[in-house]
């Protein structure tokens, strides 16, 4: 079941990112960043702060339900222009590989689509993951070719465990 984060859900949701980013629990899966980062990736605090920012309507977190009620997949979506930019997408890491990802993927595109009627959605994606970037690319989002420096004096993005580190921008049309 897929729908659309509340307060209520912003522990669970950063339980998820982390267990799917950082630390030995995310090597379970093929997404993980714990030899590149460390620390945490979120805190509920940060999600809330998401959720309650000055135009909630322009922002929102879907969120995938297994049939028990177990949190399986969730990314941040926001409105910017004519554009949705697409972050902290995270599934659990020991279901990954099982088409949860594509499917929480498809609704958040579907919903900038017809929503907001957005253009095109964009992300930024760690360069040093290229295996990331790939299955980015076979879902559409092509790299544009523009870079943005890893923020390394943001405590809040993470320990960075390289100096190399640098973010690509990718981009799909929506129309």
């Amino acid at each position: 079941m897929i729908r659309y984060a509340t307060p209520a859900d912003a522990e669970a949701i950063s339980q998820l990112v982390n267990s799917a980013y950082r630390g030995d629990s995310s090597r379970a899966g093929w997404t993980t960043e714990a030899d590149l980062l460390g620390g945490q990736r979120t805190d509920a605090a940060a999600i809330l702060a998401f959720l309650h920012g000055s135009d909630t309507l322009q922002r929102v977190i879907p969120v995938l339900f297994d049939s028990d009620g177990t949190l399986l997949a969730c990314l941040q979506l926001e409105r910017d222009g004519a554009e949705a930019y697409l972050g902290q997408f995270a599934v659990s890491p020991t279901r990954q590989g099982a088409g949860l990802g594509r499917t929480l993927l498809t609704a958040a595109e579907e919903h900038s689509r017809s929503h907001w009627r957005c253009q095109a959605m964009r992300m930024t994606v760690l360069e040093q993951r290229p295996e990331l970037i790939a299955w980015y690319a076979r879902c559409g989002y092509l790299p544009t070719g523009e870079t943005v420096a890893f923020p390394y004096d943001d405590i809040r993005c993470g320990e960075p465990r390289r100096p190399d580190l640098r973010l690509r921008v990718l981009r799909k049309p929506l129309a």
